[in-house]
């Protein structure tokens, strides 16, 4: 059983986000910034053995949306703290092995690993959060014709999970991602997040689209070549194109992300 939102009465160890990327928060307005990044916080402790032995999470709402308090015996310890907008709360009994599942959704996440020591004294201890992941976002620049309701996707070669000593991906994972979409529509974009297990990496994705009554409709397969904290935007006619040759790579700059990479199928 975990701690409600707040966390303990009478703490000696005091958490507080203070900064995310490049956003200080600090005043009255600290959990409205915070809330344009992120809308969950988990907060984890674990002990010398790597033992989680304190956890709270904090959604938006939550009155005290990033900030907790800990009452802890006197020692050394590893808190991590992680921001993201899934739909539910990572698995976070390992350090090494901080896992999202495919129900909860994959979304921009953030990190702060830390070490501190517990003495005779109350700890203040303010974080700041990473971006760790790397974002593929998928574009359609043909209609969506009439008989396609939902468009899927199954990609690996990333992670599900991270270390949160590194922010690294730490297990190989089969992740799935859905999107419903509107008839007509041109210009479909759907984002799909990933921890790779490297600086770079490549994933294999799968895209398919489906009908109302779950038959396929369209199916094709990419290699999408991705960076650590950059996006990359896989971008063409995937209803009306074929096959993958003669891709082009476009850098731009997104001051959101470290950079941009623009692939054309």
């Amino acid at each position: 059983m975990f701690p409600d939102e707040a966390g303990d009465d009478n703490p000696n160890l005091v958490v507080s986000v203070y900064q995310m990327e490049t956003a200080i928060f600090s005043g009255a307005s600290t959990r409205t910034e915070l809330s344009q990044l992120c809308s969950r916080f988990n907060f984890a402790v674990y002990d010398s053995d790597g033992t989680r032995i304190r956890q709270v999470n904090q959604e938006i709402g939550d009155k005290s949306f990033g900030t907790v308090g800990f009452q802890l015996p006197e020692g050394k310890y590893q808190v991590v703290v992680v921001g993201h907008s899934s739909n539910g709360n990572p698995t976070m009994t390992n350090p090494a092995k901080i896992q999202f599942k495919n129900n909860q959704g994959f979304t921009d996440t953030f990190l702060s690993n830390n070490y501190v020591e517990i003495g005779e004294s109350e700890v203040s201890l303010p974080v700041s959060l990473s971006r760790i992941v790397s974002l593929c976002r998928f574009v359609i620049t043909d209609p969506i014709p009439a008989n396609v309701a939902q468009i899927r996707f199954q990609y690996k070669g990333g992670s599900g999970a991270f270390d949160a000593a590194t922010g690294l991906g730490s297990v190989n994972s089969i992740q799935k991602a859905s999107f419903p979409v509107e008839s007509g529509h041109e210009s479909t974009s759907c984002d799909l997040y990933t921890f790779l297990h490297a600086e770079e990496g490549t994933i294999h994705l799968q895209v398919t689209a489906y009908d109302a009554n779950e038959n396929i409709v369209n199916d094709r397969e990419f290699d999408v070549p991705l960076k650590r904290r950059m996006i990359t935007t896989l971008t063409g006619p995937y209803f009306t194109g074929t096959g993958t040759s003669g891709i082009t790579i476009v850098i731009g700059i997104n001051p959101d992300w470290e950079g941009e990479e623009v692939i054309k199928y």
